[in-house]
C-alpha cells in the first residue's frame, strides 16, 4: 500500500466528503481542479447517479445481485446500502484493486457478510474475478445480475499492458456469463472536444493514474448490441434526476470553491447510463 503515489480511489473519495486523503492525492487533485474545476461537481453527480441507478435496478428491473467493479472507498449510500434498502435480500460483491479499499470495506461490511463481500482484484482481468471464491459463493450468473462500472470507464484504456483492453473488461461478463435480462451500468468522464479530453487525460495519466478520456460517441461504440434504458447514455445530471434523493456528505473545505463549476462551463462531464442484455 503506497501513500506517496496518488490514488484515484482516495482522490474521488475526498470529493465525496471522505477523510482518507494523503498529500500525493491532494496535490494531483488540486492541480487538476486548477485546470478542470468541473471535477468536484461531476464526481458528486456520479455518486448521486449511483443511488438512482441502483434504485431503478432493484425496484423497476427486479435485480437482486450486483457486481460493483472499481468500487472505490466506502462512503454513504454504497451499493449494498441502497440495494438492501429496497430489497433486504439483495447481494453485492465489490471489486477494487486498491488494498485500502479492502481494509475499509471489510470493516464496513462486518455485519452483512452473508450478502456482501469485497474482493481485491484488477477489473482489467474479469476472468480472475469470476473465479474468486467469494464471487462464486455470492452471485448466481444463471440469474439476471447488474454489473456496475461507475466512474471507472476512463481508467480503462483501449490498449493496455494488463488484460485485453476496455471493451473486453466491459463486455466479457455481460456478454459471456451473465444471464439474459442482466444489466450493465456505466459512467466515465467525457468531453465533446477530443482535444480537451486528450489534454485532460495526459495530465492524469502522467501522474501515474491510468486514464483515457473519450467522446460520447466513442463511449456509445463500446456498448453496441445492448439495450439502453431510457433516457439512454447521457450527461448523468439528465439521467432520471430526483431532487429528493438523499444528500451527499458535505464538500471538504479546500474544495468548496469548485462547487458549482459545471453551471458555468462543461469542458468535461460524466456520461453514462444503464444498458440491458437482451
Amino acid at each position: 500500500m503506497s501513500f506517496d503515489r496518488p490514488s484515484s480511489a482516495r482522490a474521488y473519495g475526498w470529493m465525496l466528503g471522505g477523510k482518507d486523503i494523503y498529500p500525493a492525492d491532494q496535490n494531483i487533485l488540486l492541480y487538476m481542479l486548477g485546470r478542470f474545476p468541473e471535477c468536484v461537481d461531476i464526481a458528486r453527480q456520479n455518486r448521486q447517479f449511483l443511488y438512482r441507478a441502483v434504485r431503478y435496478l432493484v425496484e423497476e428491473a427486479g435485480i437482486s445481485q450486483f457486481l460493483d467493479m472499481g468500487c472505490g472507498l466506502p462512503t454513504d449510500n454504497n451499493v449494498h446500502q441502497v440495494a438492501q434498502r429496497f430489497n433486504p435480500d439483495a447481494r453485492v460483491a465489490y471489486v477494487d484493486v486498491d488494498p485500502i479499499v479492502l481494509a475499509h470495506g471489510r470493516a464496513l461490511l462486518a455485519e452483512s457478510r452473508a450478502r456482501t463481500t469485497v474482493v481485491t482484484a484488477d477489473m482489467r482481468k474479469p476472468e480472475t474475478i469470476l473465479a474468486d471464491p467469494d464471487v462464486e459463493r455470492l452471485l448466481d450468473f444463471s440469474e439476471p445480475i447488474a454489473v456496475l462500472y461507475l466512474s471507472v470507464g476512463h481508467h480503462l484504456k483501449d490498449t493496455d499492458k494488463v488484460g485485453q483492453g476496455a471493451r473486453h473488461v466491459l463486455r466479457h461478463i455481460i456478454d459471456t456469463v451473465a444471464a439474459p435480462g442482466s444489466y450493465l451500468a456505466f459512467s466515465q468522464v467525457v468531453s465533446d472536444d477530443a482535444e480537451v479530453g486528450s489534454a485532460f487525460a495526459a495530465k492524469i495519466d502522467g501522474s501515474g493514474i491510468p486514464w483515457q478520456s473519450r467522446t460520447p460517441t466513442e463511449v456509445d461504440a463500446l456498448f453496441d448490441g445492448l439495450e439502453p434504458v431510457e433516457p439512454g447514455l447521457v450527461n448523468l445530471v439528465e439521467w432520471r434526476p430526483d431532487p429528493d434523493q438523499p444528500p451527499l456528505e458535505p464538500v471538504p473545505e479546500p474544495l468548496l470553491r469548485y462547487v458549482g463549476a459545471t453551471e458555468h462551463r462543461s469542458k468535461v462531464y460524466e456520461y453514462g447510463g444503464i444498458l440491458r442484455k437482451p
